[in-house]
């Protein structure tokens, strides 16, 4: 199978129009039957959230893949290359597969296109393609994260029997409504008849829409903070050792390689999850060894990634004020910098002066950039939202990403010794902006 041929599916494929969105279930629904039902051969978790989803869901895979089950995990964006949205064994597909999957749904994809005057989206075809591929493995179970809100998400066809909400905020409000209440509803339309919810702490304003519907579908519901949570924890070179509440009992020395506070609750969340899917309980419990192993080797990257040592780089996918917040959090706790400069690219759609001012008082300056998104916001325009905030001499503007980190390394280095321990530059704003960076830096 030739490299031409994948990415010639690649271009296909985007040709769908990368960001177009259409919310219409009956139409992945076609596709999906006239494939077989491949979603129907396997059981699966279902995540949805504002924050913390591909963090939850790396987590989940490799904690079932501890106690023995084969996996395919389902997440976007993507960082390098789209096989790694359709991960089985916690690897992305090889490129053979992918085209031998593509081949097989996009014919079903074009006759249906034709019949409706419109195409499938992007997100509906690897959607369409990850199920049938899992199918193909085949998995004994799939870890599936939304892709954008949830009761309309192309991936809510699945009708999990275990579904995951990480902590709701505002985001994507030009699709999802204005208020935590609506966007709340929104993710909640995940969960099915019967099904078990597994929900981080949430707003008062966004539990009450959850805990609604539960009631209607007669879902079982557990909670962080009441049936679970971190009891405790401590930093631990790399990352974080943990003690966690699970819904079967205390799991303590928990290492998780992955740094902040928000990591910890992902952490109890995904713990939570897996019991529940693996039927663990008040008297059932998973065992420790086990989890410790799941935890130990589980990966996030793009989230407080190091990529560099000398100065230290770090890459971190904050997209909106909720995730700046965390990141914010984790800096201050976890790195202790002499000198911290920023390189920022926002999209367009997002709240780059929430994102903004969060980062101001962790950093001493921001050098703001773009990313190769089609949505990706001016750098010119970012700056003058930076200027406002961080005033003028801590602003540099370099539109082109390569330009920004060189000039990043070389304001994080200036006037200091041949000793450079304690500085470092934070590449942020965006999953785009850490995806082009993360080409840039681990070639």
């Amino acid at each position: 199978m030739s490299s031409e041929r994948f990415a010639e599916a690649e271009r296909e494929l985007e040709a769908r129009g990368y960001t177009r969105m259409v919310f219409d279930l009956g139409r992945i629904e076609g596709l999906l039957e006239m494939l077989g039902d491949p979603q129907r051969a396997y059981p699966s978790i279902h995540i949805t959230g504002t924050n913390g989803k591909t963090s939850t869901a790396r987590m989940i895979d490799s904690l079932l893949r501890a106690h023995g089950l084969r996996t395919g995990r389902y997440t976007s964006p993507h960082l390098r290359t789209v096989r790694e949205r359709i991960s089985i064994e916690a690897e992305p597909i090889d490129e053979e597969r992918f085209v031998n999957v593509y081949d097989e749904v996009a014919p079903v994809a074009k006759l249906l296109d034709e019949r409706a005057g419109e195409s499938l989206t992007y997100f509906d075809m690897t959607t369409a393609m990850a199920y049938a591929a899992f199918a193909d493995a085949p998995v004994d179970v799939a870890v599936i994260e939304v892709g954008l809100g949830g009761v309309d998400d192309s991936t809510n066809v699945i009708q999990a029997g275990v579904c995951v909400i990480t902590p709701i905020g505002l985001d994507h409000q030009e699709w999802l409504g204005d208020t935590i209440e609506d966007i709340a509803l929104a993710k909640v339309g995940i969960v099915h008849k019967g099904a078990t919810l597994i929900t981080a702490n949430q707003s008062e304003e966004a539990i009450r829409p959850i805990l609604e519907h539960c009631a209607q579908v007669d879902a079982t519901v557990a909670r962080e903070g009441s049936e679970f949570g971190v009891i405790g924890r401590e930093l631990a070179v790399g990352g974080q050792l943990l003690t966690l509440q699970g819904l079967s009992g205390v799991y303590d020395e928990v290492y998780l390689p992955l740094h902040g506070a928000h990591q910890a609750q992902n952490a109890a969340v995904a713990l939570a999850a897996v019991e529940a899917f693996l039927g663990a309980g008040a008297d059932k419990a998973l065992d420790p060894e086990t989890v410790r192993a799941g935890f130990a080797a589980a990966t996030s990257p793009g989230r407080l990634e190091r990529v560099r040592t000398s100065p230290t780089i770090l890459l971190d996918a904050a997209h909106n004020p909720h995730g700046m917040a965390a990141t914010v959090t984790a800096l201050e706790d976890e790195f202790h910098f002499r000198r911290l400069v920023a390189v920022v690219g926002t999209l367009a759609d997002k709240d780059a002066h929430g994102i903004l001012e969060l980062l101001e008082p962790v950093v001493d300056s921001i050098v703001v950039t773009r990313n190769t998104s089609p949505r990706a916001m001016p750098a010119a325009a970012l700056g003058r939202i930076a200027t406002e905030i961080f005033g003028e001499d801590r602003v540099r503007v370099e539109p082109a990403l390569p330009d920004a980190i060189e000039a990043a390394v070389t304001l994080a280095e200036e006037d200091l010794d041949a000793e450079v321990s304690g500085v470092g530059v934070l590449i942020t704003g965006s999953v785009f902006t850490v995806a082009d960076a993360r080409g840039l830096l681990k070639r």
